[in-house]
C-alpha cells in the first residue's frame, strides 16, 4: 500500500507549482556569473533590432540564428573554460548548461509566439505552455545532452500553435540543438503515461519553461490525482526491470573495463531512478528530501551527492572531449578525463588507473544506496519482495543477535552485536548459513563501525577461525566475500588488501577491478569444489576431489594479488607480505610457507604452459624442478586455472586448457617416475610407433621412408594426426615451387591446425606466418621442421578474432589467402601496408618492448621471447627479420595478453648452434626493435 503522499508536487504553490517544483537554475547556482555566459537583455535588444528593420520577419530568421548561434557558441566556451579550472564542479556546470538552453530556448519561444506569429485576441484553444521534461526538466545536462520538450495545449492543436512550433523547431535545428519534442493535450499525456513508462518517467519532473502557465499546473495536478497517487508499485516495478534490462545490455557488471557513465551499472541512471521513485511517492522536490523520509541517512546521502557529483563530472568531460553526446568510458577517453580532473601517474601506477579506481568506487557506492533505498520501499510495503524470496521461505532461523526482517539478516540487538567485536565478522557466516542476504539496517551498522575491526581482532585466532569457517565450510564463499569487500569489513580485517580495492587495472586482458578479480577467482574454485565444472575442468576437479589443504588454497587465492599497484613485482612483494599476513590468520609455518610460494610463482605455470614449447622435454623438467613437489604442483595447477577464469569471461578456452592439461600430467609423471621418463628418445619411439599403426594400409617401404625422412625434433613435437597429415602431403614428392597444405580442426584445443609442406628455402616459415596473418588468423603456435630430403614441413594452430576455431564456411577463403600468398600472387610486406593499423580506443595502451634470450630453457635451441605491443603483421614482422639475419626457426608459441603479446622462437644460427655469442644476441634484439619500431609507426599513420 502506498504512503501517504503529502502533496501533489505539481499543485497550488504552497505544494509546488510547476514551474517552482523543478527550479529552474538561478545565477548563484552557476560555475560562473551568469552575464559572463550569456548576456540576455544584449542579445535580445540585438534580436528586436533585426526583428524591427526587417520587412518580413522571417526574412530575419537567418540573421536571428546567427545572432543565438554566436550567443550560445560564447556561452559554450565560457562554462567549458570554468569547468576546465574547476574540473569537479558539476553541479554547478550542469546547471550553466541548463540555464543557457533556457535563456536560449525561451528566446526563441519568445520570437515565434509574439513576434513570428503573433495574436492580438487569442482564443481559450490557442494557448500553448513550453515545458521542459526528461533530463533538462530535471535542470541536469551537460554540453551536448538532448533539449527535451513538451509542447502542451488545452485540446487539439490549432494552426497558430503549430506554426509557433514548426517556427521553434527550425530555429533549434539550425542551433544544432538536438531537440527531442511532442506536441500534446492534457489529455493526451495522461492517456500516453498510463500504456508508456518512459513518458511517464520523463513527465516526473517536467518543468514549465514560457507560456501558459495555469495548463502547466492543470497537468501536473491531474497526473498525480490520475496516474501516480494509486500506481506506486506498478512504476516501481517498471523502473527496477528497466533497470535489469539496462544493466545486461551493459554487460551485466559494475566493474567492466569500459563503463558507460549513464547507463552502466552503478552509473548516473541508477542514481535517477531512486529519484524518480521517491519524487513519484513521495513528491519530494530534492534528494536532500529523502532523509526527512527515513530512506537515507545524512551521512548516506552526502554519499549520494559526492558519488553524483563525480559522475556528472566524469561525463561533462566526456562530452567536451568528443565534441558531442559521450557516455561511454572507452580506454581511449578514460586517460583524457583523467588528465582534465588532474589524475598524475604515482606509486607505481598511472594517472588513469587512480582516476578509474576512484570511478569504480563511486560506483559501489550507488550500488550500496540503491539496495538500502530499495528494502527502505520495501519496509514500508511500497515494493513488494522479490517472488524469489516470497517463494523460499524454508530458511533457517537467526541465531541472536541476528534477526530476519523482511527476509534479510539483520542485528536484533544492536547492543549486545557491538559488545563483542568478533560479531563484525560473524554475521557474514550467519548470513551464508541461513541463506538470507544482509538488511541494509545491518550494513549502515558494519560500515560505521569498521573501527572495532582493531589489531586485536587481526590477531585473534578465533576471528581467524570464523573468516576461515565463512570462506570454506559453505558453497557460496564469493557472495559473502563480496559484501564483506563492498562494506569495507575486507580491508579493516586484512588492511593490505584495501589499495587493490576497486583497483584498474588499464589493459585490454582483465576484465575487472584486482578485487573482483580475486572473488571470481574464489567463485572458480568454490564451483569447482561444488562439482559444476567437472566436464570442462577434468584435472582441477579431480585434484579438488582427491583432497588438498583447502584453507592454504583459498589463502592464496586470497592474497595471490595483494601486491599489484606497486612498483615491484607484484608476486615477489606479495608473496612477502604473505609472509606476515598468513601468521596472523592462523596458519602453521609449513602452510604459510607454501601460501608464500604459490603467491611468489603464481603466474609460472601459465607462463610455462603458454610461452614455452611444452613439447619440449626441457619445458617440462626445468617446470618440475621448480615445483618439487606433486602437493605444489596440485596447488598451483588449481590456483592457475581459477586465476586465468578469473580475468574475464572471454579468457578461459580450451586451448588453455590442453595446454595446461598436457603440462600438469607430464611433470606429475616426471615427479612420481623419474624425470629420466621425460627424455626425447623414449617419445621418439613411441611416435613412430604409433604412425605406423596410423598407417596400417601404406606397405613397408613407403613407411621406413616416411619414419626416415624427418629428424627427431620432428617426432617430440606433434601428435600423431599431425604425423598423418604431413605423411599425406608429402608423399609422392613435392616440386619446386609446389606448396601443399591441410587443414584439420583440434577440437581437443579449440583451435584450426594448418600442415604445411613446400621446398625449404631461406625464409619459408616467415611466408607462411604472412599468409595466415593475411588471412586474419590468429596464430596460436607454429612449429617447422626440415626434413633429410629438404623439405620444410610446419604446423600452425589458429584461431578466428574471437578466440574460436574457423567454421566449414571460412575454409575457403582461408584455404584462398595461404595459396596466394604461398605462390607470390600476394605481397605480405605490401599487403600489410593498409591492414595494421592500431583502432583508436587501442592505440592508448604502452607496451614497453622487452626482448630476452635464453639458452637454457631448450637443450638444443636458443628461446628468443619477445614482449610488446600485439598488432596485426607483428608476427610477420618479426619472422621475416630472423629468417633476413639467416637465423632458423624452430617453433614459435604465442600467448596474448589483450593488447600485449608474447612471441617466443625457439631458434638456431645457420651452423645449427645457438646464439652464445653477447655481440649477436645484440645486434638480433637490434634488428628485432627496429622491425617493432617500424611496424609501429606505420599502425599510427
Amino acid at each position: 500500500m502506498t504512503q501517504p503522499h503529502p502533496a501533489s508536487p505539481l499543485q497550488a504553490s504552497e505544494a509546488g507549482s510547476p514551474g517552482e517544483d523543478v527550479k529552474t537554475p538561478l545565477p548563484e547556482a552557476l560555475i560562473c556569473p551568469a552575464g559572463d555566459i550569456l548576456d540576455r537583455a544584449e542579445l535580445e535588444s540585438r534580436i528586436s533590432a533585426l526583428l524591427d528593420a526587417a520587412e518580413d520577419v522571417r526574412a530575419a530568421r537567418p540573421e536571428i540564428v546567427a545572432a543565438l548561434n554566436a550567443a550560445r557558441t560564447h556561452g559554450m566556451e565560457v562554462i567549458a573554460a570554468a569547468f576546465t579550472e574547476k574540473p569537479f564542479e558539476s553541479r554547478k556546470a550542469k546547471h550553466s548548461y541548463t540555464w543557457l538552453v533556457d535563456q536560449l530556448v525561451t528566446i526563441i519561444f519568445d520570437i515565434a509566439s509574439r513576434r513570428m506569429h503573433p495574436l492580438a485576441n487569442p482564443t481559450g484553444a490557442e494557448r500553448l505552455s513550453l515545458i521542459a521534461v526528461g533530463g533538462y526538466g530535471r535542470g541536469e545536462m551537460a554540453a551536448f545532452s538532448d533539449v527535451d520538450l513538451l509542447f502542451l495545449t488545452p485540446w487539439k492543436i490549432t494552426p497558430w500553435a503549430e506554426s509557433v512550433i514548426e517556427s521553434m523547431l527550425y530555429m533549434m535545428w539550425d542551433l544544432k540543438l538536438k531537440v527531442g519534442h511532442s506536441s500534446r493535450t492534457v489529455k493526451d499525456c495522461i492517456r500516453l503515461s498510463k500504456q508508456d513508462f518512459t513518458i511517464r518517467t520523463s513527465l516526473v519532473e517536467f518543468r514549465h519553461l514560457d507560456g501558459d502557465r495555469k495548463l502547466a499546473e492543470e497537468l501536473g495536478t491531474r497526473l498525480w490525482k490520475e496516474l501516480f497517487q494509486n500506481s506506486a508499485s506498478e512504476f516501481i516495478e517498471a523502473k527496477l526491470n528497466e533497470r535489469a534490462d539496462r544493466h545486461q545490455k551493459q554487460g551485466g557488471q559494475r566493474y567492466v573495463v569500459e563503463p558507460n557513465v549513464k547507463e552502466g551499472k552503478g552509473g548516473l541512471r541508477d542514481l535517477q531512478s531512486l529519484f524518480w521513485i521517491g519524487k513519484y511517492i513521495y513528491g519530494v522536490r530534492d534528494a536532500a528530501e529523502l532523509v526527512d523520509l527515513g530512506l537515507f541517512t545524512a551521512e548516506e546521502y552526502a554519499t549520494f551527492l559526492k558519488a553524483e557529483d563525480f559522475l556528472w563530472a566524469v561525463r561533462i568531460h566526456l562530452h567536451l572531449i568528443a565534441n558531442r553526446a559521450a557516455d561511454l568510458l572507452t580506454f581511449d577517453v578514460q586517460i583524457e578525463v583523467a588528465e582534465r580532473m588532474g589524475y598524475k601517474d604515482r606509486a607505481g601506477r598511472r594517472g588513469v588507473e587512480w582516476f578509474m579506481q576512484r570511478y569504480f568506487r563511486e560506483a559501489t557506492r550507488v550500488g550500496e544506496l540503491t539496495r538500502i533505498f530499495l528494502t527502505a520501499l520495501e519496509a514500508s510495503h511500497t515494493k513488494a519482495e522479490p517472488m524469489l524470496t516470497r517463494i523460499l521461505s524454508r530458511r533457517r532461523t537467526a541465531r541472536p543477535p541476528y534477526a530476519i526482517k523482511q527476509n534479510r539478516l539483520t542485528v536484533a540487538d544492536e547492543a549486545a552485536f557491538l559488545s563483542d567485536k568478533l560479531n563484525m565478522l560473524r554475521i557474514f557466516e550467519e548470513s551464508i548459513r541461513t541463506g538470507n542476504l544482509l538488511h541494509p539496517d545491518a550494513m549502515r551498522l558494519l560500515s560505521s563501525n569498521l573501527k572495532l575491526i582493531d589489531d586485536e581482532v587481526r590477531k585473534s585466532p578465533v576471528a581467524a577461525k570464523v573468516f576461515f569457517d565463512t570462506l570454506l565450510k559453505h558453497a557460496n564463499p564469493e557472495r559473502a566475500l563480496r559484501r564483506m569487500n563492498e562494506l569495507g569489513v575486507l580491508a579493516a580485517y586484512i588492511p593490505e588488501f584495501e589499495p587493490i580495492v576497486a583497483m584498474m587495472q588499464f589493459n585490454m586482458y582483465h576484465s575487472y577491478t584486482v578485487d573482483e578479480h580475486t572473488i571470481q577467482c574464489i567463485s572458480a574454485l568454490a564451483q569447482i569444489e561444488r562439482g559444476e565444472l567437472q566436464e570442462e575442468l577434468p584435472v582441477a576437479s579431480s585434484i579438488l576431489k582427491d583432497g588438498v589443504n583447502r584453507k592454504v588454497l583459498y589463502t592464496a587465492m586470497l592474497l595471490h594479488d595483494i601486491g599489484k599497484g606497486r612498483e615491484e613485482d607484484h608476486a615477489v612483494l606479495g608473496a612477502r607480505m604473505a609472509r606476515t599476513i598468513c601468521p596472523r590468520l592462523g596458519l602453521k609455518k609449513k602452510e604459510t610457507e607454501t601460501v608464500e610460494w604459490l603467491i611468489r610463482y603464481h603466474l609460472l605455470m601459465s607462463d610455462m604452459a603458454q610461452k614455452r614449447d611444452i613439447a619440449d622435454p626441457q619445458t617440462v623438467n626445468d617446470f618440475a624442478k621448480a615445483v618439487k613437489t606433486r602437493e605444489r604442483l596440485d596447488l598451483l595447477c588449481v590456483l592457475t586455472v581459477c586465476d586465468i577464469r578469473g580475468v574475464g569471461p572471454n579468457v578461459w578456452n580450451n586451448w588453455k586448457a590442453a595446454l595446461l592439461r598436457a603440462l600438469y600430467r607430464q611433470t606429475r609423471r616426471g615427479l612420481e617416475d623419474g624425470l629420466e621418463a621425460l627424455n626425447r628418445e623414449e617419445r621418439e619411439v613411441q611416435a613412430r610407433k604409433n604412425l605406423r599403426e596410423a598407417l596400417s594400409d601404406w606397405d613397408e617401404r613407403a613407411l621406413r621412408a616416411e619414419t626416415g625422412r624427418h629428424y627427431a625434433p620432428y617426432w617430440q613435437g606433434l601428435h600423431v594426426t599431425a604425423h598423418v597429415d604431413f605423411a599425406n602431403l608429402l608423399k609422392g614428392g613435392i616440386e619446386a615451387d609446389e606448396v601443399r597444405f591441410e587443414i584439420t580442426p583440434d577440437r581437443e584445443r579449440d583451435a584450426t591446425r594448418i600442415c604445411l609442406v613446400m621446398q625449404d628455402h631461406p625464409g619459408a616459415f616467415s611466408r607462411m606466418c604472412g599468409a595466415l596473418s593475411l588471412a586474419q588468423a590468429n596464430v596460436k603456435d607454429g612449429r617447422t621442421f626440415i626434413t633429410k630430403d629438404g623439405y620444410a614441413t610446419a604446423a600452425f594452430w589458429i584461431q578466428d578474432n574471437e578466440g574460436h576455431p574457423y567454421d566449414t564456411d571460412r575454409l575457403p577463403k582461408l584455404r584462398a589467402m595461404i595459396g596466394k600468398t604461398l605462390r607470390g600472387e600476394v605481397v605480405a610486406r605490401d599487403a600489410f601496408k593498409d591492414r595494421d593499423r592500431l583502432k583508436k580506443r587501442e592505440a592508448a595502451f604502452r607496451v614497453p618492448t622487452s626482448i630476452t634470450f635464453d639458452n637454457d630453457g631448450s637443450e638444443i635451441y636458443t628461446i628468443i621471447e619477445v614482449d610488446t605491443r600485439d598488432r596485426p603483421g607483428l608476427l610477420y614482422d618479426l619472422t621475416r627479420t630472423l629468417a633476413g639475419l639467416n637465423v632458423y626457426i624452430a617453433s614459435a608459441v604465442i600467448a596474448t595478453y589483450g593488447e600485449q603479446v608474447v612471441d617466443a622462437f625457439y631458434v638456431k644460427d645457420m651452423f645449427g648452434l645457438k646464439f652464445y655469442s653477447e655481440s649477436k644476441r645484440k645486434s638480433l634484439e637490434a634488428k628485432l626493435r627496429e622491425a617493432i619500431d617500424r611496424g609501429a609507426e606505420r599502425a599510427r599513420q
